[in-house]
């Protein structure tokens, strides 16, 4: 088995949805730090589990100076962020999302 991560930082911006009071129900930009975590049994005709740019290209491409509450189809707490890197990236087996120094979430895909 072949593994490989991607460890990036993005800027973001977003809201949650809480039953409860908090300042994360406003509005907020925050840096982020992303790992996604890759695996594969065999390479590509390239050589790799999947090139680093297209993670990053991915993921970087798609939240970085957004509003995340637009991209995420459910409320963007950091475990539904991890989640959808992991949907994003076929080959993604884990995604660590932090959102604020010692704060980090993570989605283990159960079943790849």
């Amino acid at each position: 088995m072949y593994y490989v991560s991607k460890r990036m930082e993005i800027i973001a911006e977003r809201k949650l949805t809480l039953d409860y009071r908090s300042p994360s129900t406003t509005r907020q930009t925050n840096k982020w730090t992303f790992t996604i975590y890759c695996k594969s049994k065999t390479l590509n005709s390239n050589g790799m589990v999947i090139d680093f740019d297209v993670i990053k290209k991915i993921i970087h491409g798609k939240l970085n100076n957004q509003y995340i509450y637009e991209i995420i189809p459910h409320n963007p707490t950091a475990e539904n962020i991890a989640k959808w890197c992991c949907d994003e990236i076929p080959s993604a087996w884990k995604c660590e999302v932090q959102e604020l120094k010692g704060n980090t979430a993570t989605y283990i895909v159960d079943d790849f």
